[in-house]
């Protein structure tokens, strides 16, 4: 069963579920769409999405793109995650490799700097595609907030991925990191250990830094390149790899 929204539509919706708290708009996704997942790296947003899910005592399924290269204390907070919330999370790693040394044998060392594109295509874009259709996912939930920055800053609460039709939900979308990290502290909600060493966001461990308090909360993320995103949310930029 596939959903299509018109473009109008979006904007009523978008206009409307503005009156809605973030637990109300969560429940609205929850009895409206069928086959709602929530795609997660466990950021702190996520997290918090995670937690008011599991009070709500909602089955919202999630979808963790494995690219190979986090660091081990993401690794670490996703088991943390499945004992405390009983949560079903559907793996997605690159596809034909299961781990660092099959993903250089087959792509080369260091694809993210030689290629930074197919990176991110077969890292992120590709598995999350595949993920959409072997679970017949309609709508996700995602982590996403204006206040990041970056292409972010004009986040609305409903939009349709291009390539795929698939409906993208941001619950959190006007947080900002103190109110996000402030529910993370007060409900004892698990979160990456590298956020107390400055990584207000969290990636592959090739490419992301700590931050300034004066920065973005994601500038730590690609620094130093003309980069705000890895694709994942951005696939029209990959077409020439999704159309082979």
């Amino acid at each position: 069963m596939s959903i299509s929204l018109s473009q109008d539509h979006i904007n009523f919706l978008n206009e409307r579920l503005k009156e809605l708290s973030t637990e109300e708009l969560i429940k609205w996704a929850y009895y409206t769409f069928p086959s709602l997942y929530q795609t997660t790296a466990f950021g702190l947003t996520g997290l918090v999405t995670i937690d008011i899910i599991s009070k709500l005592n909602l089955n919202v399924e999630l979808i963790f793109l494995d690219t190979l290269y986090h660091f081990p204390q993401t690794y670490e907070l996703v088991e943390k995650i499945k004992q405390k919330y009983n949560s079903k999370i559907h793996v997605y790693k690159p596809k034909g490799v299961n781990n660092e040394n099959e993903f250089v044998e087959k792509y080369g060392d260091q694809l993210w700097e030689s290629n930074d594109s197919y990176y991110d295509y077969l890292v992120k874009v590709e598995p999350s595609q595949r993920a959409y259709k072997e679970l017949n996912v309609n709508v996700v939930l995602t982590g996403r907030r204006k206040s990041q920055g970056g292409a972010r800053n004009n986040l609305s609460i409903i939009e349709v991925e291009e390539t795929s039709g698939i409906i993208k939900i941001n619950p959190l979308y006007n947080w900002d990191f103190d109110q996000v990290k402030s529910y993370v502290d007060k409900f004892q909600v698990p979160y990456n250990d590298l956020l107390n060493l400055g990584y207000k966001s969290v990636g592959d461990w090739h490419s992301t830094v700590p931050v300034a308090e004066d920065e973005d909360e994601r500038s730590g993320r690609w620094k130093g390149k003309i980069k705000t995103e890895c694709g994942i949310h951005q696939t029209e930029k990959f077409k020439e790899y999704l159309n082979v």
